[in-house]
């Protein structure tokens, strides 16, 4: 028996006398209202109202249990208030800053769609790492190992050329004898591949294959290392969605796979599960899961 429902019903036919009308007032049938009620009684061991055909009368019994029927009512309606109040209070999550804002729109309106208000703030990966720890944000993509995250976007390198479907080896840019007074190609790396799992793997191939140490440099922002590249042959470490709307081109690494992986990390377990409950791909779109980023016609970075 769902004692709540029961004295809801209880309450609302006791106060207007009728069962008729207080089942209305309820918005339930009047056989529910019945029924809900003989099973408390039942319950009780005793009877609630004394019933005629017209109306609907508290026995003495009953009118010693309105006051705490009122309250049991009171309270649930409180709480599914309270509950409501909950799911509706931002859930503030810390996402990368290269996610493109129409993305980042289109994951807000999934989560309100699946009742959880999302409040995003856009940081670096040890900045959104640290946000989790001290608890400025609920919950956070990390950057974590691809092949321990939840999301695994694939990495190559982009440039301004032609495109070209055949992967790039790094061996090709180790200068010879005749090229050594000539600027070597750069692999500009940005901010968010900033992590060891990325950033070390590629310096150790870079002396694996005996380039120099400025030939692979890690950039202040995106921003810087997108203007490098397009001023000249260097190269950029990115995801294809990330390529497609910059307007590069871009190719594998022969040498090395590489790719970004991500996972939610929360301060609350309940916070974990909620964003877990989400359609995956509505995240994995924020971080370019798709590939080449194009959608309806659009670039991924409007």
């Amino acid at each position: 028996m769902d004692v709540v429902a029961a004295c809801r019903a209880f309450v609302a036919v006791s106060g207007h006398g009728s069962f008729t009308v207080g089942a209305a007032a309820a918005r339930i049938p009047q056989s529910v209202a019945s029924r809900r009620i003989a099973a408390l009684e039942q319950h009780f061991g005793a009877r609630l109202l004394d019933r005629t055909s017209r109306t609907a009368t508290l026995t003495a019994f009953g009118r010693d249990m309105l006051p705490t029927a009122r309250r049991l009512v009171e309270l649930a309606e409180a709480m599914e208030y309270e509950a409501e109040r909950a799911k509706l209070r931002p859930l503030r999550m810390a996402v990368p800053d290269i996610c493109a804002p129409l993305r980042l729109a289109r994951l807000v309106a999934t989560g309100q769609e699946q009742h959880v208000n999302l409040d995003l703030c856009q940081a670096a990966p040890r900045e959104r790492a640290e946000l989790v720890r001290t608890q400025e944000v609920r919950a956070a993509l990390i950057a974590v190992p691809a092949d321990q995250g939840s999301w695994r976007i694939p990495l190559g390198l982009a440039d301004t050329g032609g495109p070209h479907a055949l992967p790039i080896y790094l061996e090709t840019l180790r200068a010879g004898r005749a090229d050594r007074d000539t600027r070597r190609r750069r692999i500009w790396l940005q901010p968010e591949d900033d992590v060891p799992h990325i950033r070390d793997r590629v310096h150790r191939l870079r002396d694996a294959l005996g380039l120099q140490p400025t030939q692979v440099v890690l950039a202040s922002s995106l921003v810087t290392a997108v203007a490098e590249v397009l001023g000249s042959g260097d190269l950029l470490l990115c995801s294809p969605a990330q390529s497609h709307g910059l307007g590069l081109h871009w190719r594998e690494i022969g040498e090395l796979a590489l790719a970004r992986g991500y996972d939610i990390a929360a301060g609350q377990h309940s916070d974990a599960e909620r964003l877990r409950a989400l359609p995956p791909e509505a995240i994995g779109n924020c971080l370019g899961a798709n590939g080449s980023g194009s959608e309806g016609g659009r670039q991924p970075w409007e």
